[in-house]
């Protein structure tokens, strides 16, 4: 079967009335997550498409960990409760496996030594043209008739992220993108999406953003003009309902912030 690849990695950067809408937080507003969901989960970070197409699990994720560093319970003690997060976010089964070969979902703690190596290995010889300034990186397999995802694999050289400050952000981040939500993007904000956000852990647009991502009507292969009015009928529920709202305290409440605090 052909894959298509796409692969991500976080960079270190330094740096409805009107009366209604105009009270709320933007990141609360119908038009502004609409306009993020596009931004975040129909463009690909380093890949270009001229036909974008919505992406997702439709399978149970299997996880398999390969600890190349020590702490290893620690380092796997933050991925499954950020993992435990992401089944409850979005209804998918994750669970971790003892075999790589049972496995979907690929997941390294290694060393910056080894990294290239393993890129190399698992994404292919292109993901190394874009590691320059990378603290961690994932990568996807798609199908490409379906779109579905298949198989992915996250990369988190520890000795480097932690030197910047960013172990938990790279676990948050690249298990999160390796769900569907691919791209980085300024117009989503406060997002792990944004560079600009101080917080590396999920922020109520996040949380949103993952469950639209998995809302049942929103399907594999699915273009912009078919997704636009089913994410505006979604996004009238959120409100009416008041997910929205409720997004904020399970962003305060997740159980990585609760373990490891903000």
């Amino acid at each position: 079967m052909r894959w298509r690849l796409l692969y991500g990695l976080m960079m270190t950067i330094m740096f409805f009335s009107h009366t209604v809408v105009a009270a709320l937080p933007t990141w609360e507003r119908p038009a502004f997550i609409e306009n993020a969901f596009f931004h975040v989960a129909l463009e690909y970070e380093f890949t270009s498409t001229t036909a974008p197409r919505l992406a997702k699990w439709s399978h149970p994720i299997r996880v398999w960990f390969r600890h190349d560093v020590g702490h290893q319970a620690l380092h796997e003690e933050m991925a499954r409760l950020h993992l435990a997060h992401l089944a409850q976010l979005t209804h998918l089964p994750i669970t971790v496996v003892a075999r790589r070969a049972d496995a979907n979902f690929i997941w390294y703690f290694t060393r910056q030594s080894e990294w290239q190596k393993i890129i190399r290995t698992e994404l292919g010889e292109k993901a190394l043209n874009n590691i320059y300034g990378s603290v961690c990186m994932f990568g996807v397999k798609l199908d490409p008739d379906s779109h579905e995802i298949r198989r992915a694999t996250v990369i988190i050289p520890v000795d480097q992220a932690r030197s910047h400050g960013k172990l938990l952000g790279c676990i948050i981040e690249e298990s999160t993108q390796a769900l569907g939500l691919f791209n980085d993007s300024e117009q989503a904000y406060p997002s792990i999406f944004n560079d600009k956000t101080p917080d590396d852990f999920l922020s109520p647009l996040d949380i949103i953003l993952l469950k639209l991502l998995y809302e049942p009507t929103l399907t594999s292969g699915m273009s912009p003009s078919v997704l636009q009015p089913l994410l505006q009928q979604l996004l009238l529920q959120y409100q009416q309902q008041g997910k929205l709202k409720q997004a904020l305290y399970q962003s305060r409440h997740a159980p990585i912030v609760e373990q490891f605090g903000r």
